[in-house]
């Protein structure tokens, strides 16, 4: 099945009470990311005997008191020996109500770009914090990308609370702590605090008699029942155009369709749309899929769009409504994650990825940088190095066609690449 048949199979099970929800899970080294995962999957039912056989067999020669769960999604051999996450790990299951992607991103501070990386298409972002250690700096810093990428719920799971005697008050005082940072952020709309135990599964899936005094749901439930149905922007329609497709065979002859996946709002047959940069007004003829004629196209389906007008369009170009237009401009402001080991400077020259569209780049101004643990702003910077985050201006060789990420997180976002390497260097938000 092809990515369109897959996305329209999605689609369909919506229409029958089954959603999708995609998290990420984020916190320090060794705060028990992989094993809260594992012990989802495991209390779940979500995986295979033979899954479950190899990584039992792993941590009898590793020597682990209990099995392992946390191999479940460690998949690579420095992962395995090193106990730690290096990549981010992706993982499906599924439950009677919802159907769930988890992304487990590494806790190290060097590995932050794979955190962005990962956290980058969430709905919401489990933050786990070590009761023994409390809120420290990477709660700090990951709470923040949370934030910068629009991740509008979050879940504090305070682990190891096995380690701490399941304690009420060692419980209370890291939520206080945690609420009073994060009143300080930008755009969550919920935060739902638990105590787990992912070793011992306590309030992960079911709730625990080893916590009493604590009346909220678990993690599962909570997975299961938050409300994520408003987040997809259906009001600005944006259709990037991916392909233009002339398939030249007898049968189509004249056939001339625009391929690309719905960035935003709604298209039906009829509707009159504007087709930029160029400015001309056409009409929706039709809409194709992999299963057939459409009657609507919408976020995020990928679709073929045919018009009633021959109008050169191609690759890079947008369409959109004409009451509704997102915003062409070359000057770009906006905040950035580094990702690379060469510092970014100003006058730096890059090429910048941007829905279907790349072009030429300068960094024209460093703005700030922002101190994650206090959120102050630096100014007077010349570089970023790697995994810092700040606000920078920058100037396109051609428009680009954008709205603000917080407005639309496909028409707001774009990558930095060094033409030299071809290595991804950056990741922006626009403001």
């Amino acid at each position: 099945m092809n990515a369109v048949g897959r996305r329209n199979e999605g689609l369909q099970l919506n229409t029958y009470g089954m959603d999708l929800l995609r998290f990420t899970t984020a916190g320090s080294v060794d705060d028990g990311k992989s094993t809260l995962i594992g012990r989802l999957l495991y209390d779940s039912k979500s995986i295979f005997e033979d899954q479950l056989e190899a990584i039992e067999e792993s941590s009898r020669k590793r020597g682990d008191e209990h099995v392992n769960l946390a191999l479940l999604t460690d998949g690579l051999r420095a992962e395995r020996e090193q106990g730690i996450t290096i990549d981010v790990a992706y993982r499906y299951f599924a439950t009677p109500k919802r159907k769930f992607i988890i992304a487990d991103t590494p806790g190290h501070i060097q590995y932050t770009r794979n955190m962005v990386t990962g956290a980058s298409t969430a709905n919401l972002a489990i933050i786990l914090i070590d009761a023994r250690k409390g809120v420290i700096e990477q709660t700090k810093r990951h709470s923040f990308i949370a934030s910068l990428l629009r991740i509008q719920h979050l879940v504090v799971a305070v682990n190891k609370m096995d380690l701490v005697d399941y304690s009420q008050e060692v419980y209370e005082n890291i939520v206080g702590e945690y609420e009073s940072f994060a009143s300080r952020l930008d755009g969550i709309i919920g935060i739902q605090s638990l105590p787990i135990s992912a070793l011992e599964g306590d309030n992960v899936v079911d709730r625990s008699e080893r916590t009493p005094w604590y009346e909220g749901p678990s993690l599962l439930y909570h997975l299961e029942n938050v409300y994520i149905g408003g987040e997809e922007n259906h009001v600005d329609a944006r259709f990037p155009v991916q392909w233009v497709i002339r398939p030249q065979s007898d049968q189509w002859h004249d056939f001339r369709g625009y391929a690309g996946r719905v960035a935003g709002g709604v298209f039906k047959p009829g509707d009159e749309v504007a087709v930029l940069p160029s400015g001309f007004t056409t009409r929706v003829k039709g809409i194709h899929a992999a299963d057939g004629e459409k009657s609507e196209a919408y976020s995020p389906q990928s679709v073929c769009l045919t018009l009633e007008d021959e109008i050169d369009l191609s690759r890079g170009d947008m369409i959109a409504k004409p009451n509704n237009q997102p915003k062409i401009d070359q000057d770009i402001d906006a905040m950035i994650c580094w990702f690379s080991q060469t510092p970014m400077r100003s006058r730096g020259k890059y090429v910048l990825r941007h829905t279907t569209r790349e072009t030429k780049a300068v960094v024209e101004e460093i703005r700030y940088q922002v101190d994650i643990d206090t959120l102050h702003k630096i100014e007077e910077v010349e570089s970023f190095q790697l995994n810092e985050i700040g606000r920078i201006r920058l100037r396109t060789a051609v428009p680009l066609l954008h709205d603000a990420y917080r407005r639309n997180r496909q028409t707001g976002s774009f990558i930095l690449i060094d033409p030299g390497t071809n290595e991804t260097v950056g990741a922006g938000m626009i403001l």
